[in-house]
């Protein structure tokens, strides 16, 4: 009896690293590429034409190097807050820019020193505490900066 029971285990211990290990390789092989190009856009500017700029940039880069090749953010504070307020000049423009991939973050401390709230602030932007902190992690990282 202690052999076939013996035998149960390590045939069912072998059944279940062989599934695990298979699910384990089917996992590894759907984990998407890293980018090859990433670019931060520090935008502290509330003029309509520089954000207009600003989205015809990004809709040239991904053109270029293929969305799938490119991450970018776009770190946003001092006067140019104001432009991601729910009253926004280009409201249309940032929902396009976040639905085609990029990352618009706004500065919290600038938030803070102008008294707004995330409640007047459009949606689906992200926020981070401090934009110059930001931009210093990410261009240590690697990440190609511009200034428009």
């Amino acid at each position: 009896m202690f052999t076939n029971l013996r035998a149960l285990f390590a045939l069912t211990g072998i059944i279940l690293i062989t599934c695990l290990s298979g699910v384990g390789g089917a996992f590894a092989a759907e984990a998407p590429a890293a980018p090859t190009y990433r670019v931060v856009f520090a935008v502290t500017e509330d003029d309509q034409h520089i954000w207009n700029e600003v989205f015809g940039n990004f809709r040239n880069i991904q053109s270029a190097l293929g969305p799938e090749n490119v991450a970018i953010e776009m770190v946003v504070y001092g006067d140019a807050i104001s432009m991601l307020r729910d009253d926004s000049m280009v409201p249309n423009k940032v929902e396009d820019a976040l639905e085609e991939g990029v990352k618009i973050v706004a500065c919290e401390n600038t938030m803070k020193a102008q008294n707004i709230s995330h409640d007047s602030m459009l949606p689906d932007i992200g926020y981070v505490t401090a934009g110059i902190v930001e931009l210093i992690k990410l261009q240590a990282d690697g990440w190609a900066y511009v200034r428009p």
